[in-house]
């Protein structure tokens, strides 16, 4: 497209760009005005940077948002872009609002100097059972997520609807007999990427507008198209800034849960190594870390500091979700992208990359009780084709099961991609497996002699005290992308229990 003289329409909203060109961060300044118009509205990007001319054309063909003209005058330019297919105005419309953003402004970091002490917690039974996490949410939930994170839903009432959803979803729990709840994370876009909405100097945008960043975007597309979720759907966080802590992570997600029940609560964050790999993106040209070890020391200090303040609020388990480790060590050999997380950073050699996930996490739990501390590793939760997942046993994830210091492992076992679970007798005794003993993924509703089955055997494996009951996965790991429905998930933990009960009679 040649540039024009002038505008043929005016824009509802423009911005100024300065000389930021789209992988120093001019597209988190595009996603930041452009989600709060209306499909169809116009936005102007004002820029100085030449690179520009070539990015934003192939940034809007992946997005699905349209280029309607552009104009240039010196190293001035000027782009009209529609949020979505354009559709030619009767009138043209009336300019909202003009800003004029050189940069993003970063948010100062306020370290903690005193982080509040562990207090007593309801305690967690052998045979005890419980969601993974993620719980699907309502129709309406997932609206109200979308409205939220485009800008349509103001704060206020987004925490209404998502309160609603939470008693829903702590309901069926209930009914269930779950001995441990969660809040189903029905506030959150997905399991891992929830934090950059939260986080200091950290922010939302879907993976396809990562496409103008990267030095090959055809391969970059192809790419997507083989990651484990629809890459125009799922939020992925960027960093700009040094990360910081001003909002909780997930502790407002516990006090409001705690309101609905005197039961055990567990709450899921994702794991340092997870959240590093997913924040590092070797596509932007100017980062605020020179390297991934920094990143992750700032990762890991938000983390530990969102811990502190759970245990403090009496949350009975808080499980660190790691799933990328078995594509560290499963995903060259089957050549399978399960994950989205990670897909766009450095990764070393396995034993390197586990080693230093080892690393992370022994940071964050250092000193805190075990006994309330928890890791998950699963395979991919993200369709409901078990052929589509990794798979292998966990005899290379060994290392990592033995010298985590965490009480519990939440682990996927009821899946054959999970391999043989005797090779799990090599973790120490005094820690507790989480045994999956139904799969998530199936709409059937495994029998409760199949069930107690498998209890009886983790039982036999493990002993009694070390046993703790689950599904493999969540129910909805990505909010967009549940596994089941809610009445398949209610059905599956009763199943659980029923067994349990037997078992234990």
């Amino acid at each position: 497209m040649e540039p024009i003289e002038n505008h043929e329409y005016q824009p509802h909203v423009s911005f100024d760009g300065g000389d930021l060109d789209c992988g120093g961060g001019l597209l988190l300044l595009i996603r930041r005005h452009i989600d709060p118009l209306e499909p169809g509205g116009l936005l102007e990007i004002l820029s100085t940077d030449s690179t520009v001319e070539v990015e934003l054309p192939a940034w809007c063909r992946l997005t699905k948002n349209e280029l309607i003209s552009w104009t240039k005058s010196g190293r001035q330019r000027s782009y009209l872009v529609s949020k979505g297919p354009f559709v030619r105005p009767v009138s043209s419309p009336v300019v909202k609002a003009t800003a004029t953003i050189g940069q993003h402004l970063q948010v100062p970091v306020v370290i903690p100097q005193d982080l509040p002490a562990p207090s007593p917690a309801p305690q967690v039974a052998p045979l005890s059972v419980m969601g993974i996490g993620s719980w699907p949410r309502p129709r309406w939930m997932l609206q109200a997520v979308h409205d939220r994170l485009e800008g349509r839903l103001g704060e206020t009432e987004f925490q209404a609807t998502a309160d609603d959803a939470v008693r829903l979803c702590m309901l069926a729990q209930g009914r269930a007999g779950a001995d441990v709840l969660t809040d189903g994370e029905q506030r959150r876009d997905s399991y891992a990427s929830f934090v950059g909405r939260l986080l200091d100097n950290c922010q939302l945008i879907p993976l396809s507008d990562l496409t103008a960043m990267v030095d090959d975007p055809e391969e970059f597309e192809m790419e997507l198209r083989a990651l484990d979720v629809p890459a125009a759907e799922v939020r992925h966080p960027v960093v700009y800034g040094k990360l910081g802590r001003s909002n909780p992570l997930a502790l407002q997600e516990l006090q409001f849960a705690k309101l609905s029940t005197d039961k055990a609560i567990k709450v899921a964050l994702p794991g340092p190594y997870l959240l590093t790999r997913t924040m590092w993106l070797d596509c932007l040209t100017d980062r605020p870390y020179d390297t991934r070890e920094d990143l992750a020391q700032d990762v890991v200090r938000v983390l530990r500091e969102e811990l502190h303040y759970l245990l403090a609020a009496r949350a009975s388990l808080i499980q660190f979700d790691e799933p990328v480790l078995t594509e560290v060590v499963f995903g060259s050999a089957s050549q399978k992208r399960s994950f989205m997380c990670g897909a766009l950073s450095e990764k070393l050699e396995p034993e390197i990359e586990l080693d230093f996930a080892l690393e992370l996490l022994n940071e964050v739990v250092r000193g805190l009780p075990q006994e309330r501390l928890g890791l998950h590793i699963c395979r991919g939760n993200w369709t409901r084709d078990e052929s589509a997942a990794l798979a292998g046993d966990y005899r290379p994830l060994i290392g990592i099961l033995q010298e985590a210091q965490v009480g519990s492992l939440f682990l996927e076992l009821c899946t054959e991609r999970a391999g043989e679970a005797e090779v799990l007798r090599a973790i120490p005794s005094d820690k507790r497996i989480g045994v999956g003993v139904v799969n998530q993924k199936l709409d059937e509703v495994e029998s409760v002699e199949e069930v107690g089955r498998r209890i009886s055997a983790a039982v036999d494996l493990f002993g009694r005290e070390r046993v703790l009951l689950t599904p493999d996965c969540g129910f909805a790991t990505f909010a967009d992308n549940p596994v089941a429905s809610a009445a398949v998930a209610e059905a599956k933990l009763s199943a659980i229990v029923e067994a349990r009960d037997r078992f234990a009679s």
